[in-house]
């Protein structure tokens, strides 16, 4: 039977949402428990865990940092980091090792292991703060810079990079599934008149107000839309056949007019945009490739374009 696992939260701060980080302590001494928590519980919200077995579950919720002590009932803490480091959920969150050895050799394997630093106990708590503080900081704006380099810079949305990463993992998904990928494009239509008419500023905010008419519809974690290049967005959506690709294509078109319309009514002015759709849908198979699913759907697109526009093609 594992050893319990107590959250510990700060009882004078009622913070607990992304300003306050999360630090995972990995300790099964009560005494050092109880000094961690004192030094730290004004700042971080802290999740214990008393054995490695739990730090490593723990660990795939992703804290910003890991004060990881190396005695541990259960798994060494040198096996717990190496397995940190090697779990791609788990790689990039920042570990600080933490014992009473005053071995150098035993420093030196920590940061082998994949730990960014190290701290010997007895530690001072100015020093365990300072030190946390500065890793939790590079771990925010490490994520940040990854954040951003995949996301599209005016619309928030993934960015085509993302998106064809995410063709590629889930054409291989469903070509061990043998499950349907679906794939949708979406175009504003009669886009360049709105920027003609209306002007740029205008024209990017139609860009905003498309993507979160689609995202509203998206519920699975798994679905993505990306702004694919100019007016244009497409989304990836795994495990849906045709039928469903085109029934939340036309939600979106739907949810794109009457937004659009409303808000030009109430403005009384102000372009009611639309936007056309084209659906590919496929199961994966040695014979064809990501890029045929592409071509389908673009090449509907097409048809929906030249068929009149805020359209979805194929039709239900």
């Amino acid at each position: 039977m594992s050893a319990p696992i107590v959250d510990i939260r700060d009882p004078y701060d009622g913070l607990t949402g992304p300003e306050r980080p999360r630090l995972l302590v990995v300790e099964d001494d009560p005494t050092s428990l109880r000094l961690i928590a004192r030094i730290l519980g004004e700042t971080y919200t802290l999740i214990i865990a008393t054995n490695g077995k739990d730090a490593l579950r723990l660990a795939a919720d992703a804290p910003e940092l890991i004060l990881l002590d190396y005695h541990l009932p259960d798994i060494d803490g040198l096996d717990v980091c190496r397995q940190l480091h090697a779990n791609p959920l788990t790689e990039e969150i920042p570990v600080i090792y933490v014992t009473g050895d005053q071995d150098p050799h035993l420093e030196a394997e920590g940061l082998q292991a994949g730990a960014m630093d190290f701290v010997t106990k007895p530690y001072s708590a100015a020093v365990l703060r300072a030190r946390i503080n500065t890793h939790v900081q590079l771990k925010r704006k490490s994520d940040l810079l990854a954040l951003l380099a995949e996301r599209d810079g005016l619309t928030g949305v993934a960015n085509r990079r993302v998106f064809d990463q995410q063709l590629e993992r889930e054409w291989r998904r469903g070509l061990r599934h043998r499950t349907p990928l679906s794939v949708v494009m979406v175009d504003a239509d009669h886009f360049k008149s709105v920027n003609d008419t209306w002007g740029h500023l205008v024209g990017d905010e139609c860009l905003r107000g498309i993507a979160r008419c689609a995202a509203v519809h998206l519920k699975r974690p798994a679905d993505l839309l990306a702004r694919y290049g100019g007016e244009e967005f497409v989304l990836l959506l795994p495990e849906t056949d045709a039928g469903s690709a085109r029934a939340l294509a036309e939600m979106i078109r739907e949810e794109i007019r009457t937004r659009f319309a409303q808000a030009s009514a109430e403005r009384g002015e102000g372009p009611c945009l639309t936007a056309s759709f084209g659906c590919a849908t496929i199961i994966p198979d040695e014979q064809a490739s990501p890029e045929t699913l592409l071509r389908v759907a673009d090449r509907n697109l097409y048809l929906a374009k030249t068929g009149g526009r805020n359209r979805v093609e194929p039709a239900l």
